[in-house]
């Protein structure tokens, strides 16, 4: 139903589509930190660190799931959304954004769910543990034995370990 009359407003275009919660949206602009953007598509995860401008947002620092595969190692015929590759994603970015400079953020998950455990607080857990500050609750984030793919398989803990360490030795 559109709202039409001369005492309607029409709704923007983002949120009418469902894209974009501008009440959520502008509590974390009014923070002034960076956001730490995590969005898992079909085939892979994003982690960007943005700020906040107003002819567009800023995109200071970005990795993605692909970049596992072709910069640290991660196996190619691996998942590039699950958890462990979500958590090493955020580790990745992490490492990357305290080299650009940048030591703090707000996450910005965007419209997906926050449900304990998830992949979006895989990738939070993997920016932490990176030694970005970023304010949370230890309650939502996954287990050890879920980010080092136990769930998935045995094999995949020490591709995660070694993944890991090849990040850290690129910084």
């Amino acid at each position: 139903m559109m709202s039409q009359g001369p005492r309607q407003r029409n709704q923007y275009r983002r949120r009418k589509t469902g894209e974009t919660d501008y009440r959520r949206r502008l509590k974390l602009l009014r923070s002034g930190m960076a956001r730490a953007v995590v969005r898992v598509s079909n085939t892979r995860v994003v982690c960007q660190l943005t700020n906040f401008s107003v002819v567009g947002d800023k995109v200071e620092v970005s990795t993605t799931g692909d970049d596992l595969v072709s910069k640290y190692g991660w196996p190619e015929d691996a998942s590039r959304k699950n958890l462990p590759a979500c958590y090493l994603t955020g580790f990745a970015l992490g490492k990357t954004a305290l080299a650009a400079g940048h030591d703090e953020a707000v996450l910005d998950i965007g419209l997906a769910a926050s449900a304990a455990g998830s992949r979006v607080f895989a990738a939070l857990k993997g920016m932490v543990d990176a030694g970005l500050e970023i304010p949370h609750g230890n309650s939502v984030l996954p287990d050890e034995d879920r980010i080092n793919g136990t769930h998935i398989d045995d094999s995949i803990a020490s591709k995660v370990e070694a993944t890991k360490a090849n990040i850290e030795e690129a910084f």
